[in-house]
């Protein structure tokens, strides 16, 4: 009896903080399955009664999504490609190769990683305006690999330092150089740790707002930008925006299954010092 006490009690446990953490999206797929009227009501329920699917009709409606959708996935994929190549390259050779420079580039990408972005926000807004890069998918590019590869630089340091130098050594012998090192060797080898460097900084452009709001107009407007039309000064259409929320969340929420284990793997690889 006591064991089964000590094994459900912990399991109990972790419930309740699941379903903390989840109630949230599961509020938000229970808004957006209401009735507009039920969405407003003062008498709120969280189980929709009865289902209706008026708010994802009213959000396609009112909202280009598929095209909103097509220009997050095309900034955020494309620069958190930029972001690992250029930021693991940058790792590895601080990993590897110690000295006074590195170690001063090494805190420097740490105190560049400390900066607000709500800080560099204007100046970026500027620099993006002056060479008429703004409304454009390169702009978003561009400021989403800046912030994403300081980032991977110290994701992916923990993960390299973990791998034994004696890999190295190995393909130096059979005739590697450093780039073949990196690619024949490093790259398979910390493959979960870029996984799940990349789930990260995916996320971080996908979800970002502020400088999509800023250098984004009618073109390449995201999704977060999108949404936040059907908040005015003179409406807030909710059922409409949890719709586009639960449609907008599912990539992320697909992608996560299927490299769910290279994620956990890739979060338990760079504590450990080969």
């Amino acid at each position: 009896m006591r064991k089964s006490l000590k094994r459900l009690v912990p399991f109990l446990v972790c419930l309740i903080f699941v379903f903390i953490f989840l109630f949230p999206f599961l509020f938000t797929v229970s808004t957006s399955l209401k009735q507009p009227s039920d969405v407003i009501s003062t008498q709120p329920r969280f189980f929709p009664n009865p289902v209706s699917i008026q708010n994802y009709r009213d959000m396609f409606a009112y909202l280009a999504f598929g095209k909103y959708l097509a220009n997050s996935l095309i900034a955020a994929s494309v620069s958190t490609i930029i972001s690992l190549i250029l930021g693991s390259l940058a790792a590895y050779g601080l990993s590897r190769f110690h000295s006074r420079l590195s170690t001063f580039f090494m805190y420097l990408t740490l105190m560049i990683r400390m900066i607000p972005l709500v800080c560099i926000s204007v100046p970026i807004y500027s620099v993006i305006n002056k060479i008429g890069l703004r409304d454009t998918h390169i702009a978003l590019i561009f400021v989403y690999a800046s912030i994403g590869i300081p980032f991977v630089i110290w994701m992916m340091m923990g993960f390299f330092d973990g791998i034994p130098r004696e890999l190295d050594e190995a393909a130096l012998v059979d005739g590697c150089g450093c780039f073949g090192v990196f690619f024949r060797i490093m790259v398979p080898v910390s493959i979960n740790g870029m996984a799940t460097t990349a789930i990260f900084t995916f996320l971080t452009g996908l979800n970002d707002f502020l400088f999509a709001l800023l250098i984004t107009m009618s073109g390449t407007k995201t999704v977060p930008v999108g949404l936040s039309e059907f908040l005015t000064e003179y409406n807030l259409q909710l059922g409409p925006m949890a719709a586009g929320a639960v449609l907008f969340s599912l990539p992320i929420i697909l992608i996560s299954f299927v490299i769910q284990k290279k994620i956990v793997k890739g979060m338990t690889m760079g504590a450990v010092k080969g």
